[in-house]
C-alpha cells in the first residue's frame, strides 16, 4: 500500500502539515540536549519529513532511515539529496529486525508506525527492537493514534478527525480507506495502554507531550543498554 502511495504521499497529506509541524517543534526541543554529532534512528521514516526537519535544525547530526517500503525510502533519499544532507544519511530498506544492533544511536523517532501492529506482544517487541539500538539513556520520540474506542469520546474524536482530514484536502477515497483501516488494521488503544507497552519494552515511563485529535505523542528515555531481542 505504501509503495503505491509514495509518489503522491506528501501532496496528499500536505493539509495536515500544521499538526505535523507542531509535533516537530516539540521534537526539536526534546532532542536539543543531544550532542552536536548525535546519531538518530528514524523508524518507519516514510518520505523523510521528520528526518528533514532534524537535519536542517541540527547540521552535525547523522541519521539511519529505516522503512520496509522501497518506494517511500526512495522519496526520502530524494528529499535528502535536495536538502543537501544525503551524505549524513544511511538508508535501510527493510524492517527494524534486519537492522544491525551496532552502532547504537543517541535518539530515535517513530511516528505513526507501531499502531499497525495489532498484537500487543509484537508491539512491545517492536519497541524493544528500538531500545536495543539506542544508547543507555537514549531518547525516543514516538506518536500514534490513540483512544479508548469503547468510550463515547472516541466517536466524537473520530468524527472530528475525519472532518479535519477532509477540510485539509484529503481525498474522499483516502478518508474512506482510513475509516476502514481504523476499524480493522490499526491498533487504536487508550493512551495509557500505549505508554505501558513502551515502558515494558525497556524505556522509562513515557511522558505524553502532544495530542491533536486522535494523534498522541510521547517522549521517553531508554532504561537499559542496547540488548538483542
Amino acid at each position: 500500500m505504501f509503495d503505491q502511495q509514495a509518489k503522491g504521499y506528501d501532496q496528499q497529506w500536505a493539509g495536515m502539515a500544521p499538526i505535523r509541524d507542531a509535533l516537530y517543534m516539540l521534537l526539536g526541543s526534546f532532542f536539543s540536549e543531544l550532542p552536536d554529532d548525535a546519531s538518530i534512528l528514524c523508524v518507519g521514516v516514510g518520505t523523510g519529513a521528520e528526518l528533514s526537519f532534524l537535519a536542517d535544525r541540527f547540521p552535525g547530526w547523522r541519521f539511519t532511515a529505516v522503512d520496509p517500503s522501497g518506494a517511500m525510502l526512495e522519496r526520502c533519499r530524494e528529499r535528502a539529496s535536495q536538502g543537501g544532507f544525503l551524505s549524513r544519511c544511511n538508508f535501510h530498506e527493510g524492517y527494524l529486525e534486519t537492522l544491525p544492533l551496532q552502532p547504537v544511536h543517541d535518539g530515535g523517532t517513530c511516528f505513526l508506525v507501531s499502531q499497525f501492529l495489532l498484537d500487543h506482544q509484537a508491539r512491545t517487541a517492536f519497541f524493544e527492537a528500538i531500545a536495543s539500538r539506542l544508547k543507555p539513556g537514549g531518547l525516543l520520540a514516538t506518536a500514534d493514534l490513540a483512544s479508548d474506542v469503547t468510550s463515547p469520546s472516541y466517536e466524537v474524536l473520530l468524527r472530528n478527525w475525519m472532518t479535519l482530514m477532509s477540510s485539509a484536502g484529503v481525498e474522499p477515497q483516502m478518508l474512506e480507506r482510513a475509516r476502514t483501516a481504523y476499524a480493522k488494521d490499526v491498533a487504536i488503544l487508550p493512551a495509557p495502554q500505549v505508554a505501558a507497552l513502551i515502558e515494558a519494552a525497556g524505556f522509562e515511563p513515557p511522558v505524553q507531550s502532544f495530542q491533536a485529535g486522535l494523534m498522541h505523542g510521547w517522549f521517553c528515555r531508554s532504561r537499559n543498554a542496547g540488548r538483542s531481542r
